[in-house]
Formats: structure tokens, sequence, C-alpha cells
């Protein structure tokens, strides 16, 4: 699946119920980078990241039976947050021998407070965001267009020379980069509306 269709709440229904194999599926490819991504920034190895994504699931599973998505009682990217703090927090206790539930909760609410873990979380989320959005600009846009906004915006290539690697003038290339830019704003605005 390029691009989910799925909207959240919808999706979140259906993770509740525990009974759409897909639903899992599909919330595992949206979220799992992010999750995964964090708990590296918090200084995981990659193989306890991948640990840290299935104890973030299975809790989760635990938690999902019954639960309502409710966005005035606050955000499904706090909640997430809070479960993969918690997560991570556990899994530095346990490469320690430690792993006193009441200091594992301590740690939690301690990282919790502190301003560069949330602004590692808040990194992480734009850039889920930008994944997420750039998947819609995989779908919608043709490769050179794509490969011009790639030279040109992301890679700091100049609009003359990206032109001349792809055939394209340098108009081209501007119109691209302006184009994709439009799109991303609109597909990351309607994700972040959705998830309220």
């Amino acid at each position: 699946m390029l691009w989910q269709t799925t909207t959240h709440a919808v999706l979140l229904q259906k993770v509740a119920e525990g009974k759409d194999e897909s639903a899992w599926r599909e919330f595992c490819q949206r979220y799992g980078a992010l999750i995964r991504s964090f708990a590296r920034r918090r200084g995981l190895q990659p193989a306890d990241c991948d640990e840290v994504l299935q104890e973030v699931l299975a809790s989760l599973t635990n938690s999902m039976p019954g639960f309502r998505y409710d966005p005035s009682k606050g955000r499904f990217r706090s909640y997430l947050k809070t479960i993969a703090l918690r997560v991570t927090t556990q899994r530095f206790f346990k490469k320690r021998g430690q792993v006193a539930l009441q200091e594992i909760e301590e740690a939690t609410k301690a990282a919790a407070r502190d301003p560069d873990v949330e602004e590692v979380w808040e990194r992480e989320w734009r850039e889920h965001h930008l994944r997420r959005a750039m998947r819609v600009i995989d779908v919608e846009f043709n490769e050179a267009d794509r490969a011009a906004f790639q030279s040109y915006a992301i890679d700091g290539v100049s609009a003359a020379e990206t032109g001349a690697q792809l055939g394209m003038s340098a108009g081209q290339v501007y119109t691209a980069k302006s184009r994709i830019l439009k799109r991303l704003s609109e597909v990351i605005a309607q994700q972040v509306e959705e998830e309220g």
C-alpha cells in the first residue's frame, strides 16, 4: 500500500476492535518508523529499537480494546509518545539489570518533563509526517519532477545545474519545486488535522 487512505480515527477504531490484522499492519506502516527512530534518538541500538516497537505494539494491544479516540481528551501523538517513552525507559533499565517498576515510572515522568526529550519527539513527529506526505508525492508526481525537487530543494544543487542534469529548464525545476512544496504543505496539514 503506497499511501494509506484510512482516516486516523477509523484506523484507531479498527485497531481498538482488535479483529482487523490489516489495521495493525497499516498502524505499523504509519507509526513504526516514528517509534524506531524515537528510540534510536534516545540512544538505543537498532536491535533494541525493533524490540521497542514490538513492546509499544504489545502495550497498545493491551490498552486498545475498548479504546475510543476522542481528540477533546488529548492528542493521539501525546498518548503514543507516553507509551514510547515508557518502553524506551524500560529498555534502558533492563539493560542495566534494574526493573523496579517505581523507578521506571519516575524516570519516565522525569523524561516526559525534559525539554530535550520533547524536542526529539517533536522532530520525529514532523519527520513522520514528511515521510507519509512524501509517499503521496511519489504517487502524484512524475519521476522527473521528483528528481528535480530532490536535487534542487533538498540537495541544494542550483536550478540551472539540476535542469542540465535532468534535461529540464531552470523554470521547470522551479515549477516542480513549487508544486511539490505546495502539495506537501497540503498533505501534511491534512494529516495533522486528521490526527486532532
